[in-house]
């Protein structure tokens, strides 16, 4: 089992990652510190297991930043994946001077969060698991998680371009509305029989849409606490949807 720390100075957020690491098979949240002091005494603590960090950059007075060299001079085999909506140069450029393992920025979906977690633990495996390397091996550790940029406009599996496309008209007729995928699942014209399974299936095309950046997301929180997600076209993508949309 893979122990993860969460350093997260919101309780709410630092929930949902816990929840999203109970999601992954194999993963398992060891601890979660809302201050910097917190995560450098469960860090110092060798009794702790931990294998990988989930950290914030705002912590209150505090930036998640100054605990990148606490993890480095700590002599542990701890990895860094920072989950932060920190997206200036300095602040990426900083996480991967220390050697962050990969940089999340909020809002994001699970399936970005459990690729990072699973590419991270294929990539541990090859580090752990032989003594020498063959070229190919330097090759996948370095650079195969990396997707090539021309696979970005390829449909995942799952996804059928006539979907897509219905899909793509609608968002292209409401550029300036935002909207969940219940909405538009009612929005789009559907068959009586599709109507209680659309919206699941209509939510893995928004998150592609999102993961190539046609759609901004952001996250709402209802009065349970339960996220929800809702998006927006990017106006700066427009013609990239509308290839999708014709």
């Amino acid at each position: 089992m893979i122990n993860v720390l969460i350093v997260d100075d919101d309780a709410m957020v630092a929930e949902l990652n816990r929840l999203y690491v109970a999601r992954v098979p194999g993963f398992r949240c060891s601890g979660s510190a809302s201050t910097l002091s917190q995560a450098q005494e469960m860090i110092n603590d060798k009794q702790r297991e931990i294998d990988l960090v989930l950290l914030d950059v705002y912590m209150q007075q505090d930036s998640g930043l100054d605990l990148l060299p606490t993890i480095r001079e700590s002599g542990r085999a701890i990895d860094v994946i920072m989950i932060t909506s920190a997206a200036d140069a300095a602040t990426v450029q900083t996480a991967m001077h220390y050697g962050v393992v990969d940089y999340l920025i909020k809002p994001f979906q699970f399936p970005r969060f459990e690729e990072a977690l699973t590419t991270w633990r294929e990539k541990r495996k090859l580090m752990t698991g032989q003594p020498y390397y063959e070229q190919a091996d330097v090759d996948r550790l370095l650079h195969g998680g990396a997707p090539e940029a021309s696979d970005a406009r390829k449909l995942p599996k799952g996804l059928t371009a006539q979907t897509l496309r219905t899909l793509c008209q609608w968002i292209d007729a409401h550029p300036d509305v935002e909207f969940s995928t219940d909405e538009l699942a009612a929005a789009v014209n559907i068959s009586p029989v599709s109507c209680r399974t659309y919206p699941q299936r209509c939510r893995k095309y928004l998150i592609w849409l999102a993961q190539i950046n046609i759609l901004y997301t952001t996250i709402h929180y209802g009065a349970t606490g339960r996220p929800v997600y809702r998006y927006r076209l990017v106006a700066e993508q427009y013609s990239l949807l509308k290839q999708y949309s014709q």
